[in-house]
């Protein structure tokens, strides 16, 4: 009996050319999300001063840091690499929330979300020796009212200390206590995935 094996090979839907993608980001979710759009990549990492001017409001902190992460790495970059860098914030009243620095400060960071519409603010740099391009994406969230036990109970199994705004929509929270949002679900877990789609698109042709 004879066995027939076809291959098929299937074709890329983003023809990345010369450039081989480089994500600089330590986040698990960005690098499951880019996987998830069938784009090859290697991770490198380094730590950059992430602090910004306070002048600085809504969407213009995580472009700034986009491109200062970027910046970091413009020197080494190879000519036939791409690099992505990006930053995410939580955005409530003109004031920015950031990484929780305690689990304390991470409950009181969810409380004050509590009951309440925040912005979620993704951008993203995509950068080669020749160009660079940055744009954001912006989600608003709606959470229902938590109460505190409820929140205790989050941060300390969930320990989002990783997370701007100190909370991961895709963990137990989410669930519990979105309401809705309105915009982008991937780019609330930190990379808005259909947007960098098109712009990567736009980078390369």
């Amino acid at each position: 009996m004879w066995c027939i094996i076809i291959f098929t090979t299937f074709r890329r839907l983003v023809d990345l050319g010369k450039y081989k993608v480089v994500l600089a980001s330590k986040s698990p979710r960005r690098h499951e999300l880019l996987r998830g759009l069938e784009i090859p990549f290697t991770v490198r990492t380094k730590e950059v001063d992430e602090s910004f001017s306070e002048y600085l409001k809504g969407a213009e902190i995580p472009v700034y840091l986009s491109e200062k992460k970027a910046a970091a790495f413009l020197e080494e970059l190879a000519e036939d690499e791409l690099l992505i860098t990006s930053d995410t914030i939580v955005w409530l009243g003109d004031h920015v929330f950031n990484k929780p620095g305690s689990e304390e400060e991470a409950v009181e960071m969810i409380a004050t979300l509590s009951g309440r519409q925040h912005e979620v603010i993704t951008a993203v740099c995509i950068t080669t020796r020749q160009k660079q391009r940055t744009f954001y994406d912006l989600t608003k969230v709606y959470f229902a009212a938590l109460e505190r036990e409820d929140i205790r109970h989050y941060v300390k199994k969930y320990k989002p200390m990783d997370k701007a705004g100190a909370y991961g929509i895709q963990e137990w929270i989410g669930y519990a206590g979105i309401d809705r949002i309105e915009g982008s679900f991937y780019n609330v877990m930190g990379f808005p995935t259909q947007k960098f789609y098109t712009e990567l698109k736009a980078f390369l042709a």
